[in-house]
C-alpha cells in the first residue's frame, strides 16, 4: 500500500512541474539550434549585463578633453578589435554576439550611459530581422533605435547610427543566414535610419554603400561566410567610423 502511494503522489508532482521551455522552430536548422543553445539567457539574463558588469564597473570616468566612443552592437562589433583599428583611441567595445536591439535596450544604461561617452556609435538590426530573440517587426525595430536615441540624447551623448550590413550566399556557410536576412529589409531599415538621422540631426555612418557588390550583395573578399566582416571588411568600416565619430564630435549631421 505504502508503494502505491508513494508512486501516486511521485506522479502528482511530475504533473506539477512546468513543462521544459521550449523555443518555436523558425524553419532554420543553424537558427534554431542557436536559439534553443541561447535559453538560459533568454530566461536568466535577457539583456546580458554580466558580460561587461565588471569591466564596466572597473572603468574609470572619462579624463578631461576625452571623448570616449562607445561602440554598441552585435557579434560585428564584439569581434571588431578596436584597438588593432583604432590605435590610442579611447574607443570601448560593448558589443555582444547574438544580440537583438531590445537586448541593447536592457543594458544600455549599464553599458552606455553609465560609461559617460562623448559618442555611441551603434550597429544593430541584422539579428532582428534574422529573427534571433523571436520575429520582429520592421516598425518594432525602429522604435527600439528611437529609445536609444532619446536615451542617448537626454544624457548628453551624440548618436551615430551604422547602416545595417549587406549579406551574400557566396557559400554553403553563407545560405542560411542570407535566407534569413531579406535584402528588401536591409534596405527598408537602412533608408529609415539615414531618414531618422537627417530629421533629428544625428549621424548616418552608411556601411552598406561601401561594402555591397554589383549584385547588391556583401563583397566577397570582405567576409568568408557571408555575414561578419573579415580584416579586409574591417579595414573599410574603420575610416568610415572615424569619419562620422569625427562629425558627431564636431556636431555636423
Amino acid at each position: 500500500m505504502g508503494s502505491i502511494l508513494l508512486a501516486i503522489l511521485t506522479l502528482s508532482a511530475l504533473a506539477q512541474q512546468p513543462a521544459p521551455l521550449s523555443i518555436p522552430s523558425t524553419g532554420f536548422p543553424g537558427l534554431d539550434e542557436y536559439r534553443a543553445s541561447r535559453i538560459a539567457i533568454y530566461t536568466d539574463d535577457f539583456g546580458e549585463l554580466k558580460r561587461y558588469r565588471e569591466a564596466d564597473a572597473a572603468l574609470a570616468p572619462p579624463a578631461a578633453g576625452e571623448n570616449r566612443v562607445v561602440f554598441l552592437g552585435d557579434s560585428i562589433t564584439d569581434y571588431w578589435k578596436l584597438a588593432d583599428y583604432f590605435p590610442g583611441k579611447p574607443y570601448i567595445n560593448r558589443g555582444i554576439d547574438g544580440q537583438t536591439t531590445p537586448q541593447m535596450l536592457v543594458r544600455f544604461r549599464q553599458d552606455v550611459i553609465d560609461l559617460r561617452p562623448t559618442v555611441l556609435v551603434v550597429l544593430a538590426g541584422t539579428n532582428d530581422v534574422a529573427g534571433v530573440t523571436g520575429s520582429s517587426r520592421d516598425e518594432n525595430i525602429e522604435a527600439n533605435y528611437a529609445s536609444m536615441a532619446e536615451l542617448a540624447r537626454a544624457h548628453h551623448i551624440r548618436v551615430v547610427f551604422a547602416s545595417l550590413l549587406p549579406v551574400n550566399n557566396y557559400t554553403d556557410d553563407a545560405k542560411e543566414s542570407f535566407a534569413l536576412r531579406p535584402r528588401e529589409r536591409i534596405l527598408a531599415l537602412n533608408s529609415w535610419l539615414k531618414n531618422y538621422c537627417v530629421k533629428n540631426g544625428l549621424i548616418y555612418l552608411d556601411y552598406f554603400s561601401a561594402m555591397v557588390d554589383d549584385k547588391g550583395m556583401l563583397k566577397r573578399a570582405l567576409s568568408d561566410e557571408g555575414l561578419h566582416p573579415n580584416a579586409f571588411g574591417y579595414r573599410v568600416m574603420a575610416p568610415l567610423a572615424e569619419k562620422a565619430i569625427a562629425q558627431a564630435i564636431a556636431g555636423r549631421p
